[in-house]
């Protein structure tokens, strides 16, 4: 069984940039001790390269050169890749035999707060078993690994990253297919993605109004993406589009709105891509992954098309990994991660916009019709915050608010309680065919949750 982990969430290590563990010092700790691990995992296999990459948050320049300096400084070369998707962090660090990718980002959270994810040199994000094993070296003395004067890794930079993947997601469209005809807003967070997403859809000829696309390095999600979607549905509707694509800020996460400005969420979105699948013969195994967020509405859509659901707990990490003891090719989250992995081993947004993109314009219907599969079953979610030093959830009283709550619902329903792998809250969800029965179950929980323990 796998430790429980100090720094490293569902989604990578996040926090208050400059505040711990979000310092340069940590980042310089954190590669020093993921060199030292790679170093025992990969053996004589080790390429000693790293590539890293960033969002556009202006912390990103400290915890990008901290990192280099850990690494260089444990023999290992570092290329650096400037603000670029991560996904396309994952798709480079296979292209470039790199033996591991660094992502720089807090992906929807706001400029304050930063992050670090890590993908090993198979593309796909690190295990719980080596992100625990770096965690427990990072407290320790490692100058016994330092390399010698001689030996230290150099540092350069990946001058035609965007390009590379640019041509890596216009690759997924079959048959030299364009997108011409369509009018798409992009709505790129001030993000990762505000030059390579406009490009990309341009390219495949769409009738482009990029959005969002004016980092400053403190504006990153202010406003904009996948996490507050109004701007994006006012401009949709103010240019006649067919449809709006929002980014989050580092673009692995997408979230549409149809020409009438109703967003589209990841459901949905999983439900028209497993429909197309299905249709064409693609859908592996007649099975897609979600996890226990995603509306019951969904379930019972692809019940009913014969497709099976299979859900898992909470992140994209946690989906790929079903999927790929599965063999499954598709899976993802309410939030908007959506994994095509014919083509990618992460959420990749800017890649399932345009799966969907070319499913519409084959249809020949509007984002209203072609997105909008299933009726969704009332559901609310609400956060707890609470103090991270108490066992809230083994709290006699809240587990018997949870059991009478559950109770409730019956089988009419799903409930949901949870600890947050990235903020310090309690999340309640609650769904069911009664809204009324919903709102109840889940505001008295909370109710119960606020009034044990040290919650603040």
């Amino acid at each position: 069984m796998t430790k429980s982990k100090k720094f490293f969430g569902t989604d990578g290590m996040r926090g208050r940039a400059n505040k711990f563990p979000m310092t340069a010092k940590m980042a310089m700790k954190m590669a020093m001790a993921t060199a030292v691990t790679l170093r025992e995992h990969n053996g004589a296999e080790s390429q000693k390269r790293v590539i890293i990459g960033k969002d556009t948050r202006l912390s990103g320049y400290m915890i990008e050169q901290a990192m280099a300096a850990g690494f260089i400084s444990m023999g290992i070369d570092v290329i650096f890749l400037g603000p670029l998707p991560t996904p396309a962090v994952s798709m480079l660090t296979r292209s470039l035999r790199a033996d591991i990718g660094v992502m720089i980002s807090a992906s929807h959270n706001p400029y304050e707060d930063n992050g670090i994810k890590l993908f090993g040199a198979d593309g796909y994000k690190l295990s719980d078993d080596l992100e625990v094993n770096i965690e427990e070296l990072i407290d320790q003395n490692l100058d016994d690994h330092l390399a010698g004067p001689s030996d230290m890794g150099k540092a350069s930079r990946l001058d035609d990253a965007q390009g590379r993947y640019i041509e890596f997601v216009k690759a997924s469209i079959p048959n030299r297919q364009t997108l011409s005809g369509l009018k798409v807003v992009v709505d790129c967070a001030h993000g990762a993605a505000y030059k390579v997403a406009p490009k990309v859809l341009w390219e495949l000829e769409a009738d482009v109004i990029a959005i969002g696309a004016q980092p400053n390095g403190t504006n990153i999600n202010a406003g904009f993406g996948a996490t507050d979607t109004k701007a994006l549905q006012d401009a949709v509707v103010e240019h006649g589009a067919d449809i709006g694509v929002a980014l989050d800020g580092d673009a692995d996460r997408l979230i549409m709105v149809d020409e009438a400005g109703h967003v589209v969420d990841g459901d949905q979105l999983l439900a028209s891509l497993a429909v197309s699948l299905q249709e064409q013969g693609l859908l592996s195994q007649d099975c897609v992954v979600a996890t226990v967020m995603s509306n019951l509405g969904l379930e019972r859509f692809l019940d009913d098309m014969d497709i099976d659901l299979i859900r898992t707990g909470v992140g994209d990490r946690y989906v790929m990994e079903a999927m790929r003891a599965g063999d499954f090719n598709l899976g993802g989250e309410q939030s908007g991660h959506i994994i095509l992995s014919d083509y990618a081993r992460t959420g990749d947004g800017l890649l399932a916009a345009l799966q969907v993109l070319l499913t519409m314009k084959e249809h020949g219907t509007p984002a209203s019709v072609c997105l909008k599969m299933f009726d969704t079953v009332p559901q609310l979610l609400k956060n707890v915050t609470y103090d991270r030093t108490v066992n809230i959830l083994e709290n006699q009283d809240v587990l018997a608010a949870i059991d009478k709550a559950q109770a409730r619902l019956a089988n009419d329903g799903r409930l949901l309680v949870r600890p947050s792998g990235t903020e310090p809250v309690i999340r309640v969800m609650a769904e069911g065919d009664d809204n009324g029965l919903v709102e109840s179950v889940v505001n008295d929980l909370c109710q119960t949750i606020e009034k044990c323990g040290k919650a603040v």
